[in-house]
């Protein structure tokens, strides 16, 4: 899927339409010690939490994700584009 690298979208900071960067989003790396995974590791640790959590559906296709920012007050906005896609953003040239 390809996009351009600047779009003209509402800025909910200056409320009007301004030129914006767009930048691909990627997902940072998670930390292990959430409280979520720190308890599910509990609750798996022994004998009866072998089969619990499995995954029983894998989606095929992912929601691509963009980081817009505001070149007038350098605001971040993140927009979800179309809806689920196997092709990854790129930049149109």
């Amino acid at each position: 899927m390809k996009i351009t690298r600047e779009m003209n979208v509402f800025c909910p900071k200056c409320n009007k339409h301004t030129d914006h960067k767009v930048k691909l989003y990627s997902k940072k790396a998670e930390s292990g010690l959430n409280l979520g995974k720190r308890r599910r590791a509990r609750k798996l640790t022994g004998y009866h939490g072998l089969v619990k959590g499995q995954a029983t559906v894998v989606k095929i296709a992912k929601r691509q994700k963009v980081l817009l920012e505001c070149k007038t007050c350098k605001y971040n906005v993140e927009r979800v584009l179309g809806s689920r896609t196997k092709k990854k953003l790129e930049f149109a040239i």
